[in-house]
């Protein structure tokens, strides 16, 4: 229930983003489209707002305007104020956007037909995907070395051996997720899995590493995980399916446009590896640096900006 009302009020919450910042693009604006700043969400994690940023950044120096309305939420509430009309564009991963979203479960033999499904579903709702990324950031489980020694861990399914609750640090949408205890439990039936829900995506490792929690919810371009400091449990029945990030757009916005508004910003995804994207979440995770500041660095050394 608790779960159910944050979704509804954050959902609400997001839905008033169209009409702050005078002059954005509502519904009761007359002006075309293409004199309309793009308002470009991003959900509440580090990545998320290292993508915003580099694509808030590489459209203004094109002279389009933007309208960067950052942390919005989960999945769940940031495409909705997508599909409400609150927001033009949001970066998603083809994963989640399946199974959260569209519903899917069963996992697409590659990742271009993972694209190919979320593409036709994001069509039929009048919004399409630009370009998916080189990388792919998926859930993970991850566990200290310690830990994964004294218990013989490798894969997920052998947290089912360990006796007692099993404390997994996560966001709180984790809670009611397929991709999430949902198929945690229906694929490796664990039912010994006890949820920390935390708010401050930043708090996941900390608390694993202080003992708080047993195992926190990863993601695979997490700076943290450039290192050897944590153990990656294997996922063999594939809870978590790949996640290459792809902007999510308003076909109205996009075609009022025209190809050039793509072009720049499939200029920057193309350059987004996972070695890459582990580096700029690192910078702003571990070294205290701002989004801002990593992404201008990235665009101005991949030439994207002067």
């Amino acid at each position: 229930m608790r779960w159910t009302a944050t979704l509804v009020v954050m959902t609400a919450l997001a839905l008033t983003l169209g009409a702050c910042g005078g002059g954005s693009n509502t519904d009761t604006d007359p002006a075309p489209l293409a004199q309309k700043p793009i308002r470009i969400g991003t959900k509440n994690f580090t990545e998320q707002y290292i993508l915003g940023e580099l694509y808030s950044q590489a459209l203004k120096a094109k002279g389009i305007m933007v309208e960067n309305k950052g942390k919005i939420g989960s999945t769940e509430i940031t495409h909705r104020a997508l599909a409400a009309g609150a927001l033009d564009m949001y970066p998603e991963y083809m994963g989640v956007l399946l199974s959260e979203i569209a519903d899917k479960i069963d996992r697409p033999k590659s990742s271009a037909e993972a694209y190919k499904i979320a593409q036709d579903y994001e069509e039929r709702a009048g919004m399409t995907l630009l370009q998916a990324s080189p990388f792919s950031n998926a859930n993970v489980l991850v566990v200290k070395p310690a830990f994964a020694r004294s218990h013989g861990l490798r894969s997920i399914a052998d947290l089912k051996r360990l006796k007692g609750p099993v404390r997994l640090a996560a966001f709180p949408e984790f809670r009611n997720r397929y991709e999430g205890l949902t198929g945690l439990r229906r694929r490796y039936g664990l039912r010994n899995l006890k949820l920390l829900a935390l708010e401050d995506g930043k708090a996941r490792y900390p608390s694993l590493d202080s003992g708080k929690v047993d195992v926190t919810v990863g993601f695979t371009t997490d700076g943290q995980l450039s290192g050897d400091g944590y153990v990656l449990l294997t996922d063999p029945r594939g809870v978590f399916a790949a996640g290459h990030a792809a902007p999510v757009i308003k076909r109205d916005v996009l075609e009022a446009h025209g190809p050039g508004l793509a072009a720049t910003i499939d200029a920057v995804t193309a350059k987004l590896t996972t070695a890459i994207m582990r580096r700029m979440n690192k910078a702003v995770d571990i070294e205290g640096q701002k989004p801002a500041e990593v992404a201008a660095r990235f665009l101005r050394m991949h030439g994207l900006v002067r």
